[in-house]
């Protein structure tokens, strides 16, 4: 009897314990336990088990493996290919339910590179500059990122002067660009094809950007009288471009030294560094105007104290004009007068050509200054006039002692004879003293 109810308690229990096959089915369904397969165009997360030269195995959490290989695998950057390592976490989409070897056929997903294509665009829209580090280079240029993506700056979008060695020379070789590798760039995007999976970017775009930037900024900042420091970026037939630091001014040909300038090739070069003071600012137009001789004294300040109607002087005939010839006074470059055709010679000349050529060493009487027009009138007739003899002995003889004064007191066996005094009633050839012409200081004909 007892025996008999001890087993009646146990089947009683038997039953409560084990589920029903309905209540196992519900259970699974409100538990989400049941197993479900990825479908077709489903994006799933998965972790690198494997990498082969064919293809990557990825562990998407199904009952098998999925496998990325074929078309899908080729369609991968190479540079992307290459930073993949097992481990790694990968935004995957499902193309096929399982291939021949039962894994689920896998296709990288766009989306880990589809935010930094959107960050590109943004950038191609807006024009904006941007930094970008150059991670690698072939023979056409350099490789830049953005993000994921990656960025192609072409030769002929960099700046002038990258790729050449240490004596400015192009070296030829494929690593020319090895150098740039790692340093930062300002850069913009210039081209943008997402199928295509080119994103084109410019160094010099980027540079123009920047310096118009930094020319709008320097333009709110300068005012007339500051003394910047630049470097000479060209040279033109009317003067020449400094650069500022990220802005361009011209210096007239007229403004870059006291004494007569043809060309600014005669004392600036290309890429010489020069203090220039800024004389105007044109916001409207954007230009800046400076000035080179202005940070000199001013020679002609100073020229009516060195110089008196009636002196003699030697000078270098610098130009020919219709109108007369322009020489420059011997020992002070800086000042150069005009010896007007009646004044060359007593009978009439047609051309100065007829009495002096350039490069010749003559000497003049100054007949007229003024040092507010910054004009010195010359004459070379007028040499040996009588009217000026008691002034021409005079100066002699303050010449004579100067020159007595600087030389050592006991003249040695080569020292130079006594200087001769020419008396100006004697006749003299205005003509006569001919050099070589002096070097660079040949002008063409023309106008004053």
């Amino acid at each position: 009897m007892l025996e008999q109810e001890e087993r009646l308690l146990g089947e009683r229990s038997s039953t409560q314990t084990q589920p029903t096959e309905s209540s196992m089915q519900e259970l699974l369904d409100t538990q989400d336990f049941a197993f479900r397969e990825p479908k077709r165009g489903e994006m799933v997360n998965g972790t690198i088990v494997r990498i082969e030269p064919h293809e990557i195995l990825v562990d998407v959490g199904s009952k098998s493996e999925g496998v990325i290989n074929g078309r899908e695998l080729e369609s991968i950057p190479r540079d992307l290919l290459a930073e993949m390592k097992v481990g790694d976490t990968l935004q995957t989409v499902v193309i096929a339910s399982e291939d021949r070897n039962g894994h689920l056929v896998l296709a990288l997903s766009r989306a880990h590179t589809d935010r930094d294509w959107n960050d590109a665009e943004g950038l191609f829209q807006s024009q904006e500059v941007f930094e970008g580090v150059v991670a690698g280079h072939n023979k056409g240029g350099l490789i830049v990122k953005v993000g994921k993506v990656r960025g192609f700056v072409p030769a002929s979008q960099l700046v002038t002067g990258r790729g050449k060695g240490e004596g400015g020379e192009q070296d030829l070789k494929g690593d020319r660009w090895a150098a740039l590798t790692g340093q930062t760039l300002q850069l913009k995007v210039i081209e943008l094809d997402r199928q295509r999976n080119r994103l084109i970017l410019s160094e010099r775009a980027a540079l123009r950007d920047w310096r118009k930037v930094q020319k709008d900024k320097l333009l709110s900042e300068l005012k007339e009288g500051d003394v910047r420091e630049g470097k000479v970026i060209s040279l033109a037939d009317f003067g020449a471009f400094i650069d500022l630091g990220g802005a361009d001014g011209l210096v007239h040909l007229s403004e870059l030294s006291w004494k007569r300038v043809s060309h600014p090739r005669e004392i600036l070069k290309v890429g010489q560094k020069v203090q220039a003071q800024v004389i105007n600012i044109d916001p409207d137009r954007k230009r800046i105007g400076l000035s080179l001789k202005r940070l000199e004294a001013d020679p002609w300040s100073a020229v009516e104290a060195r110089y008196k109607i009636g002196q003699l002087v030697e000078g270098a005939v610098t130009k020919l004009a219709k109108f007369g010839a322009f020489a420059r006074i011997k020992g002070d470059e800086e000042i150069e007068g005009l010896i007007h055709v009646s004044e060359l010679a007593e009978g009439h000349v047609n051309h100065p050509k007829e009495v002096v050529h350039e490069g010749q060493l003559v000497t003049l009487r100054i007949i007229r200054i003024d040092s507010q027009e910054r004009r010195l009138g010359l004459s070379l007739k007028r040499v040996a006039k009588g009217e000026y003899a008691d002034s021409d002995w005079q100066q002699g003889l303050t010449d004579a002692m100067q020159a007595g004064a600087d030389e050592p007191a006991e003249a040695g066996p080569d020292a130079a004879p006594p200087l001769e005094i020419e008396s100006a009633s004697e006749p003299v050839n205005a003509g006569s003293r001919e050099t070589q012409p002096l070097e660079g200081e040949r002008h063409e004909a023309g106008g004053e």
